[in-house]
């Protein structure tokens, strides 16, 4: 394989479909929030990508089982009180080099914009190094008026502090150029694990800008989880800073990744 390659498995007659992107990413946020749509909208495989730019390895399941690197498409049509159509990517990599996420992520909008997409939104993660006890959800988006609307669903406008990495961030800088207007959605979390809590933040006002409802009950028993891990990680490092008897103050520098 010396390029990417997307293998369709089906053709389908979709009409201005939302494209919503969530790659893997810090603390995997807008994965666990995609996934959990796929799954309770009961959404169909469309296609799956593959690339010479992802990692050189598989994954290996609980059972022995070889799972390849990819990134899979999936589709649904008339959902909503809007009765849209979507496109869904999820996957478990991204592209290893800059030169491979612009290879991958011109092929994905390539890909979508064929289907007829002229909006998206991505969704991930903003990497906080610390603890946060109720996740606020950070957004920016590619021309004012979207960016107003996200005002709306108590979105925090990202700034000028710091760029999206990564294929959140640039699809939707492809995007412009191919006439496809978008809005990313980050959940802010410690990132240094699977952050429920961030990922339900971001579902929560997603399911509201694309007026979608989803049975959210597992995502709150995985938040759950996340609370509990949280509460025994920072006891751990209590008494690990306790019996290095550190300076106050000192070990929150341990948080940043």
């Amino acid at each position: 394989m010396n390029e990417t390659i997307i293998n369709q498995f089906k053709d389908v007659d979709l009409n201005e479909p939302i494209f919503v992107e969530a790659l893997p990413g810090i603390g995997h946020v807008g994965k666990l929030v995609a996934e959990h749509l796929i799954h309770e909208l009961e959404a169909e495989k469309l296609a799956e990508l593959y690339s010479p730019s992802f990692p050189p390895q598989v994954f290996v399941d609980e059972n022995g089982i070889i799972e390849p690197m990819k990134n899979e498409f999936y589709y649904l049509k008339s959902a909503g009180d809007d009765k849209r159509d979507y496109i869904f990517l999820v996957g478990n990599t991204q592209g290893l080099s800059p030169e491979g996420q612009y290879e991958i992520c011109g092929s994905i909008i390539d890909f979508v914009k064929k289907h007829g997409v002229k909006q998206m939104y991505t969704l991930g993660g903003l990497g906080t190094g610390q603890p946060v006890e109720k996740p606020k959800v950070y957004g920016a988006a590619t021309n004012l008026k979207l960016a107003e609307d996200l005002k709306e669903y108590e979105v925090t406008l990202r700034s000028a502090d710091g760029g999206i990495i990564g294929a959140s961030g640039l699809l939707l800088g492809l995007g412009i150029s191919k006439g496809i207007e978008g809005a990313c959605l980050m959940g802010e979390t410690p990132g240094y694990f699977i952050d429920a809590d961030a990922s339900k933040a971001v579902l929560n006002v997603l399911l509201q800008i694309l007026k979608l409802e989803v049975d959210v009950a597992k995502l709150e028993e995985r938040a759950e989880e996340t609370r509990k891990m949280i509460s025994k990680a920072q006891q751990m490092e209590r008494e690990i800073a306790e019996g290095m008897h550190l300076p106050s103050g000192e070990e929150d520098l341990r948080y940043i990744g």
